[in-house]
């Protein structure tokens, strides 16, 4: 019998709020971003994340991160708890855990040129000598589909795809074990981004690495994720294998998500109703299931009791009557 390796990540029960404040600067409630996520990432996958914008997705990646310190909760990488870490311990494993932002433009300084950019991270977290840097710099470029006649170029000289390379290749001079891509294929092209999702499972190939992809593009997570969490006001709804998911989807929000995707001939997922309207404020949060305001299945059941992800057929969902 084989044995399953220890997860990379695993986040338990994690929460992270934000305060809401009044012009005197006192406190008046909590924005509920991320409330009470578990997740297990196993080496070597590519573990999507989706929900419609402001569902959490990207404040989850952030604190796994450590931008955002978590409100409760624990996050453990390689084992080790790192939620709560101080800033030069953090240090120590931001080598392992990499994250790439959704405007990668973003992340590089407009007054460096690429060299610079790439030199940048081996100086800080490592001891190599500049002849030393040079050669893994380049090999990292070449890695990424670049030439080397890139690296004399500032940010405003790249398009926005040869923006994402450098982007990564940036990370990846340090040699990560995890990578959080956060929507790294908005705003591109349809045939800049298959170059770009190419590259990401050569790349994954080529230096074992482990991806967190948050997205909202459902035809690109199902192209690139072996499984999927869908979620809905900062929390998990369902999660499984991605081919299960989009072929039977259990909770009604993820049906309506899938229902709303365009497709070009194949099987279309049919069902009764679409999703309507938008989440409710994460201020103010529905009792019971999150979802009954916008679901056409609700029973008074969904008001009282919120349900919690439960194993169905293979897969968890979060809902009364899947």
């Amino acid at each position: 019998m084989s044995i399953s390796p220890a997860p990379l990540l695993e986040v338990v029960d994690l929460t992270r709020h934000f305060p809401v404040r009044n012009a005197f600067g006192r406190r008046t409630g909590w924005i509920r971003a991320v409330d009470g996520v578990s997740i297990a990432v196993q080496p070597g996958e590519t573990l999507g994340l989706v929900g419609e914008s402001g569902c959490g997705k990207s404040t989850l990646g952030k604190t796994v991160m450590g931008i955002h310190t978590p409100t409760s909760g624990d996050i453990r990488f390689a084992g080790r708890e790192i939620g709560h870490l101080a800033k030069r311990e953090r240090r120590a494993i931001a080598k392992d855990l990499q994250y790439v932002y959704q405007d990668p433009g973003a992340s590089l300084d407009p007054r460096w040129k690429v060299v610079h950019s790439l030199h940048e991270p081996l100086k800080i977290h490592t001891r190599l000598s500049r002849a030393e840097r040079d050669e893994q710099v380049r090999a990292i470029l070449a890695a990424v589909g670049l030439p080397g006649a890139h690296l004399d170029l500032y940010p405003h000289e790249l398009s926005g795809g040869q923006q994402r390379r450098v982007g990564l290749a940036r990370i990846l001079t340090l040699r990560p074990r995890m990578v959080i891509l956060d929507e790294p294929t908005s705003g591109l092209d349809v045939s800049v981004q298959a170059s770009v999702l190419k590259l990401f499972r050569s790349l994954q190939e080529t230096f074992a690495l482990t991806y967190v992809f948050i997205s909202h593009d459902l035809a690109v997570v199902r192209a690139m994720c072996a499984r999927i969490a869908v979620m809905y006001l900062g929390r998990i709804v369902e999660l499984g294998e991605t081919a299960g998911v989009f072929e039977q989807p259990r909770h009604p929000y993820t049906r309506s998500l899938l229902a709303a995707v365009p497709r070009i001939g194949g099987r279309r997922i049919t069902l009764d109703f679409v999703l309507e309207g938008e989440p409710p404020n994460p201020r103010d949060v529905p009792s019971g299931c999150r979802f009954r305001t916008r679901c056409p299945l609700v029973q008074d059941v969904c008001a009282a009791d919120e349900p919690k992800l439960r194993d169905v057929e293979g897969r968890q969902v979060a809902c009364h009557f899947a």
